[in-house]
C-alpha cells in the first residue's frame, strides 16, 4: 500500500518509514502541515497517517477537515500524544477514521493501516495473485511456485507483485523504477538487472517452464511463453 505520513518528529518519522518500507509498503513523508496538505490533496494514497500537532500553519485536524471538505475519502489515522477521550472524539469527528496515541508499536500501526485499507476497498479486496503455478498471498506475503515456498526480500516481493499485476505485459525499466523504487533516475542503472536476476533464480530455478523473461531493448515480462 502507498502511505502518506505527516510527522515533524524526525526520529519517529525515520522509525515508521523504515518499518513500513521493510514490510513492502511505499511511504511519502512530510514534516509540516503545509507540505502534508499539499501531498494529501495532490497525491494518490491508500491511507494517510497524520500527526495531530504540526508546524507549518495547519495541524493534523486542519488537514483532515480540509480534505473532507473536498470529498477526499482516503482513510486517515490520526497519530497523537493527546490520549484523553475528548481528544480522540475531536479527531474522529473532524473526519479521522482511526486514532492511535503515542508511544505506539509499529506492528499495531501497520495492522490498523491495513484494516483501514481493507474497509475502504470493501469486502471484495484482492488478496491473492496467480500466474501459471506461481502464487502470491498479498496479506501474508507468502509466495509459492507449485509446492515450493519462495522467500523474497521486501523489494523483491514488491517487484514480483508489480510483474504479476501486469502478467503477460511488457513492463519497461522506467515503469519499474517509478512504481517499484519510486525514483525517477537514469533508467540505465543496473539496479533492476540485479533484482530481476535474483528474482529469476528464485522463481525459475528448478522448473522446466521459465516465467521471467527479458524483452531485449524494452523491458521484462512475467508469463508463460507461447
Amino acid at each position: 500500500m502507498k502511505v502518506l505520513f505527516v510527522e515533524d518528529n524526525e526520529r519517529v518519522a525515520r522509525f515508521v518509514r523504515k518499518g513500513l518500507a521493510e514490510e513492502g509498503h511505499t511511504v511519502d513523508h512530510a514534516d509540516n502541515g503545509r507540505d502534508g496538505l499539499f501531498l494529501a490533496a495532490t497525491g494518490q494514497y491508500d491511507v494517510m497517517v497524520l500527526d495531530r500537532m504540526l508546524p507549518g500553519g495547519i495541524d493534523g485536524l486542519g488537514i483532515v477537515e480540509a480534505l473532507r471538505r473536498t470529498h477526499n475519502k482516503t482513510p486517515i489515522l490520526i497519530l497523537s500524544a493527546l490520549a484523553e477521550v475528548d481528544d480522540r472524539i475531536r479527531g474522529l469527528r473532524a473526519g479521522g477514521d482511526d486514532y492511535l496515541t503515542k508511544p505506539f508499536a509499529l506492528g499495531e500501526l501497520s495492522a490498523r493501516l491495513e484494516a483501514l485499507v481493507r474497509r475502504s476497498r470493501g469486502t471484495d479486496i484482492q488478496t491473492a495473485l496467480a500466474v501459471a503455478d506461481l502464487r502470491m498471498n498479498l496479506l501474508s506475503h507468502k509466495v509459492t511456485r507449485g509446492e515450493k515456498p519462495i522467500q523474497l526480500q521486501p523489494r523483491e516481493f514488491k517487484l514480483l507483485e508489480f510483474l504479476m499485476r501486469h502478467a503477460d505485459q511488457v513492463v519497461t525499466r522506467t515503469m519499474l523504477l517509478e512504481n517499484v523504487w519510486e525514483h525517477h533516475f537514469d533508467p540505465q542503472t543496473n539496479v533492476i538487472d540485479v533484482h530481476i536476476s535474483k528474482l529469476r533464480q528464485k522463481i525459475d530455478e528448478g522448473f522446466d517452464c521459465p516465467l521471467v523473461h527479458t524483452v531485449r531493448g524494452v523491458g521484462y515480462r512475467l508469463g508463460v511463453d507461447a
